[in-house]
């Protein structure tokens, strides 16, 4: 009898796969809760009392649950004011990078015209560079036409950057629709417009969910533009830009900067659960396809 056909053989395949398979498992749970950590400990901060947290014996868990620190963030001077500013900064340069990508993903993956490979290859270019090379020329620029310390600016910068990104994605993903769809619904009466919004449109849902998160997260995120550009105009500051400054307006009021970070990271941390069933099909079907 041959082993493949004897009795146990099957489990005992596969007990030692499992086993193969544990320093994997162990190595990827080692890095989530070394990532993981720091989150933790800045959730665990902002509930934890003021005595707590300048202990000379440190607690990984709140002995008292306090709210006082949240209650000093939110009541601090600017907080929902520049909470809107990057709400807004945000907002549009996630809409403006959703419609130009879209029209240029769209005339890539569609369409037949000199230079395409050329404009592709200057994407992937523009998306390599690194965006702190850009802050000097982007400064300038701004001094020179009069765009400094204006919210506008900042929209127009976060565009840029996410731009190069949104494009490739959303071409790869069009990729993947078949373009007789398309030819299917003119051949029925709609024009190339109605056609794409219709048939194509719809089914670039998952990635333009995928992009919308990065470009939301980059931009919420984003510091040192937001730091460079709004110099005199302190009311056009981000969120960031703020908390920078957080510590000095509550001195070493550590638990009051925590409960700020906690609650400037929960919009992204909003947006990703609301998106992250679309994020992994468009990243991957944009990464691998076109």
């Amino acid at each position: 009898m041959s082993a493949v056909g004897r009795p146990g053989a099957a489990p005992r395949r596969e007990a030692t796969r499992r086993l193969r398979r544990l320093p994997l498992h162990a190595g990827a749970a080692l890095t989530v809760a070394l990532c993981l950590f720091p989150v933790y400990w800045m959730v665990a901060t902002a509930f934890k009392p003021s005595r707590d947290i300048q202990s000379a014996d440190p607690q990984f868990l709140p002995r008292t649950w306090t709210l006082e620190h949240f209650r000093t963030a939110v009541q601090a001077d600017g907080f929902a004011h520049f909470w809107r500013n990057s709400l807004l900064v945000t907002a549009g340069a996630v809409l403006l990078s959703l419609v130009v990508a879209l029209a240029a993903a769209f005339a890539v993956a569609r369409m037949r015209w000199r230079g395409r490979r050329q404009f592709v290859l200057a994407v992937f270019v523009a998306q390599m560079a690194p965006w702190e090379s850009l802050i000097i020329p982007i400064y300038i620029i701004a001094r020179d036409t009069g765009m400094l310390d204006r919210l506008l600016t900042l929209t127009l910068v976060y565009f840029m950057i996410t731009l190069p990104f949104t494009v490739i994605v959303l071409r790869g993903f069009m990729t993947t629709i078949p373009p007789e769809l398309e030819e299917a619904a003119q051949v029925d009466g709609c024009n190339r417009f109605e056609a794409f919004r219709r048939i194509a449109f719809p089914l670039l849902a998952p990635g333009l969910m995928a992009t919308s998160l990065f470009g939301f997260i980059t931009a919420w995120n984003e510091f040192a533009y937001a730091n460079f550009l709004i110099i005199k105009n302190q009311d056009h500051r981000t969120l960031p830009v703020w908390l920078s400054s957080f510590q000095d307006t509550f001195g070493t009021d550590w638990g009051a900067t925590m409960a700020a970070s906690t609650l400037f990271a929960l919009p992204a941390l909003v947006v990703f659960l609301a998106l992250q069933r679309h994020v992994t099909s468009g990243l991957a079907s944009g990464a691998v396809k076109g």
